[in-house]
């Protein structure tokens, strides 16, 4: 996984409404966590701001968050300390998991915000969802959020500027994504994301970053989760609908 050393400052732009605080986050995956034993260990392998994981952690649970940017876990750093929450934060790609933590540490690994594609190709992808899986203990479950490749590419190379402003910390930015569509599935794709914050005195500060993407489609994911004894147990993959999630069931 690469990047985000310049989004994760205005990452916030990016993150919905309703999941903008951490008790936000935490309550869209209520449906998982309440199967969670008081004080689970738990993991957020692609915490980005922190707001997941503190909003864990206020459940009572055991957290720990990593992310492949160490800026990303500076911002979650900070949220743990602005909010007094406690938990342990490592830098790590995917594939280095295993070098922080034993097998079957964990009761449930979150890897959400559509983080996935970042993993290079099938090869990447395979391996970074065996690394989930070891960590997991035998009826552990795996939690991930995807796009919808299918749809995503079916559009094309593309600029797609937000209609509204996004208020976030007092200020307004407007969010814009350059699209670059590969011709077949495995090549590697890119996303430019750009926040432009609109300041008081009407001046204009941009932050962008292009990131590489390796997409997949929704079977592919089935098959390489039961490739390293993740069972899906329940999925929100729609055809029509921009994204979904996935729990998998350690076997």
């Amino acid at each position: 996984m690469t990047g985000y050393d310049v989004l994760a400052e205005v990452y916030e732009w990016l993150i919905s409404d309703a999941k903008l605080t951490p008790a936000e986050f935490a309550a869209a995956f209520a449906d998982v966590t309440c199967l969670l034993p008081s004080n689970a260990q738990v993991l957020d392998c692609s915490c980005g701001t922190g707001q997941l994981a503190v909003g864990l952690a206020g459940l009572g649970m055991q957290v720990v968050a990593t992310d492949a940017s160490a800026a990303m876990v500076r911002r979650t750093e900070r949220l743990a300390e602005e909010t007094g929450a406690s938990f342990l934060t490592v830098r790590a790609d995917w594939e280095e998991l295993t070098d922080h933590f034993g097998d079957a540490s964990f009761d449930m690994v979150f890897c959400v915000g559509n983080s996935l594609h970042h993993a290079e190709g099938a090869r990447g992808r395979v391996a970074a969802l065996e690394s989930m899986s070891r960590l997991l203990r035998r009826g552990g479950r795996l939690v991930l959020t995807s796009r919808n490749w299918e749809l995503v590419r079916s559009r094309g190379s593309r600029l797609d500027i937000s209609d509204r402003m996004v208020r976030r910390n007092g200020r307004d930015g407007l969010v814009i994504y350059r699209w670059e569509i590969a011709p077949q599935w495995e090549q590697e794709h890119r996303i430019e994301i750009a926040v432009v914050q609109v300041e008081g005195d009407g001046s204009v500060l941009v932050r962008s970053e292009l990131l590489s993407c390796w997409p997949y489609q929704y079977g592919e994911l089935e098959s390489e989760l039961h490739s390293v004894g993740l069972r899906v147990e329940k999925s929100t993959f729609d055809p029509e609908a921009e994204g979904y999630v996935v729990v998998a069931t350690k076997e």
